[in-house]
């Protein structure tokens, strides 16, 4: 059985920063793309960055300029680092990851950003 976990979320001040990380674990032959979405209150998930096994990586507009994101294929892990956060960050951050050909989301992990 797959499992994709997220962890690293927690309560930063506006300006600071969280690295946040996804790890896939179980029986796995291969994984694709690692995909980061968060979902704030009452609004869709959006999609906030994503890399490949190669190390491409794509953001969006939002985001672009104060995220980062990375991959360790040996750990089979995901990281999204944010710095200079804004209370408009605040979400539940998912992972998402193509594992084995499929699909599989993590629980997500809350962040939320004071002002």
């Amino acid at each position: 059985q797959v499992q994709l976990v997220e962890s690293g979320g927690g309560l930063v001040q506006a300006g600071g920063s969280l690295t946040l990380s996804c790890t896939a674990s179980g029986s796995i032959s291969s994984i694709g793309a690692m995909d980061w979405y968060r979902q704030a209150p009452g609004k869709q998930r959006e999609l906030v960055a994503s890399i490949t096994r190669g190390g491409s990586t794509i953001y969006s507009d939002s985001v672009k300029g104060h995220v980062t994101t990375s991959r360790d294929n040996a750990k089979n892990t995901a990281y999204l680092q944010m710095n200079d956060l804004k209370p408009e960050d605040t979400a539940v951050y998912y992972c998402n990851a193509q594992i084995n050909e499929y699909s599989y989301w993590g629980q997500g992990t809350q962040v939320t950003v004071s002002s």
